[in-house]
């Protein structure tokens, strides 16, 4: 399919709901690219949600990708719920408007899905975590 992008992502939310944000680190090669944002009044799932959004949606050609989330709503629902979310026709998902968007954005792309537990070690996944964490706390400080 092209080339290989290597992608963790992250949300966070300081109460839930409450002021959250959302972190991606894309990789390919030597290259890397931090992507984060939030939203004043949200939840956890939505920012876990959104950041897988947002960095699908960034890469602008069909890529092979390696998606890794330390969130298990995030990677059971795009590779197991969804198949019946769709033949029930989306009836009495929550967060269906970003599961819709997950789903298209996914959609271009050649993914692996990757759980990886969260607070390991793993230094992406903590990197993402911290974007995540600066954003709510930003959102928290300037309300």
């Amino acid at each position: 399919m092209g080339k290989l992008v290597r992608i963790w992502t992250d949300g966070s939310c300081l109460g839930n709901p409450g002021p959250g944000g959302w972190g991606a680190l894309l990789t390919f090669g030597d290259h890397e690219r931090e992507l984060a944002g939030g939203e004043d009044q949200t939840t956890n799932n939505r920012m876990e949600l959104q950041a897988a959004i947002e960095a699908l949606e960034t890469l602008k050609r069909p890529c092979e990708i390696e998606l890794w989330s330390d969130s298990k709503y995030v990677i059971e629902g795009i590779t197991n719920w969804i198949k019946g979310w769709r033949r029930r026709n989306w009836k009495k998902v929550k967060n269906r408007d970003l599961w819709e968007r997950l789903d298209e954005a996914r959609a271009r792309h050649d993914v692996e899905w990757r759980w990886v537990k969260g607070h390991s070690g793993d230094e992406n996944n903590d990197r993402v975590d911290r974007l995540a964490v600066a954003q709510a706390e930003q959102r928290r400080d300037n309300s």
